[in-house]
């Protein structure tokens, strides 16, 4: 296990190394900086590659994969949304803003809890599935705007909720404009499930595969490296200068998914052209079908929880 940092980082440059400098510009900016982060073990870069996004781009970035997104992606564990309800002592009625909330991954879970939910979501299929996801509670309200362009209600808010987006939202606001939105003494809840990842022997045998058809996918992170991001995570917190007091709690996770599963997970992963993504699914099915009809996947999830300074 010591040694796949370096393995991992050895394949993906061999990758970059085989496209060549004329296929790259084939690729989405973005995605290449993804990969170069994650094989670089550079958090803050891996932190801002998707906020560098044109912010149309985000807004319908993941609308061509939003109907499977809800369920391709695992859900939050309890036991962690459990302790961000305790460290950031919400306890009776409090407002909540939610910063990207998607299609409602973690919505429903703090919803279960009668809390009232301010829900930001610049993507206009995310929100009509948000609405349909979180219709049963009737205390959440889904607004179809950036967080760079909502209006803020400032010192209204017990906490900042984000699960899996903060790192959409532009550097340069992201923290001010949380912390600015919270009461004082108000809490950032930062979720994060990384990259549910099979094991690494069959990582090796579909690698191949990713490389020839998605290169910006060819990475294997493992739990060394995906503690290392999380730990670039809560830094990057910390120095924002507007939270203080940071707690993070993380487990380790796993789950098992039938092979259509998983290619939906895939496919939630990047933007695929539709050729490419036919090759990529078929070759994967293919390799993975020798292990088996079902993939166990494991990955990291946590919480950061902040107080707001000053």
């Amino acid at each position: 296990m010591g040694d796949r940092p370096q393995q991992q980082r050895k394949f993906g440059l061999r990758a970059i190394g085989s496209i060549g400098v004329d296929a790259l510009k084939l690729y989405n900016q973005v995605e290449f900086k993804i990969l170069y982060a994650s094989l670089m073990q550079d958090p803050k870069q891996l932190i801002n590659a998707r906020s560098s996004l044109d912010l149309e781009q985000r807004k319908t970035w993941y609308s061509p994969v939003a109907d499977i997104y809800y369920n391709a992606r695992p859900g939050y564990s309890q036991e962690l949304i459990n302790r961000a309800v305790a460290l950031a002592e919400l306890s009776s009625e409090p407002r909540i803003l939610e910063v990207g909330c998607g299609p409602g991954n973690a919505t429903v879970a703090f919803a279960e809890f009668d809390f009232s939910i301010t829900c930001i979501e610049p993507n206009q299929d995310f929100c009509r599935l948000a609405q349909r996801n979180c219709a049963p509670y009737p205390k959440v309200e889904i607004c179809n705007t950036s967080f760079e362009e909502w209006a803020m209600s400032a010192n209204h808010f017990n906490a900042v909720l984000s699960a899996n987006a903060f790192h959409w939202i532009s550097p340069e606001i992201r923290y001010s404009k949380a912390a600015e939105a919270l009461q004082d003494n108000g809490f950032l809840i930062l979720l994060w499930n990384l990259t549910p990842e099979p094991p690494y022997e069959v990582y090796r045998a579909i690698e191949q595969v990713y490389q020839a058809h998605a290169p910006s996918l060819v990475r294997y992170e493992g739990a060394e490296i995906q503690a290392e991001i999380l730990k670039g995570f809560a830094q990057d917190v910390l120095d924002s200068g507007c939270f203080r007091e940071l707690v993070t709690e993380q487990i380790a996770c796993e789950v098992t998914y039938s092979i259509d599963n998983y290619l939906n997970l895939v496919s939630t992963s990047g933007r695929l052209e539709p050729q490419a993504k036919q090759l990529l699914f078929a070759e994967l099915r293919e390799k993975l079908e020798t292990f088996g009809d079902r993939v166990k996947l494991s990955f990291l999830s946590a919480v950061h929880v902040a107080r707001k300074d000053g």
